[in-house]
């Protein structure tokens, strides 16, 4: 099943647009936009992370919400 027939595993609503590729959690592996900015706000972002979009929204979202800045890791495939 590709990206774009998933459901964001938090929300079960939003289209995902970032898979964690080093979950704590199976089932909690792809997030929303809406879900992926909360995550970061909280101070629980992911840190090893494929875009799904080719878009680099999930990083984009790490520069705007990030004042502490951690390794994050592209995953390629």
């Amino acid at each position: 099943m590709g990206a774009h027939r998933r459901r964001c595993d938090w929300c079960n609503n939003g289209t995902p647009i970032v898979r964690d590729m080093e979950p704590v959690n199976a089932d909690y592996q792809y997030w929303c936009e809406e879900c992926a900015r909360a995550l970061i706000i909280k101070g629980d972002p992911i840190e090893t992370y494929r875009e799904l979009e080719g878009e680099p929204i999930y990083g984009r979202l790490l520069d705007e919400h990030c004042t502490l800045k951690r390794f994050y890791q592209f995953a390629r495939a």
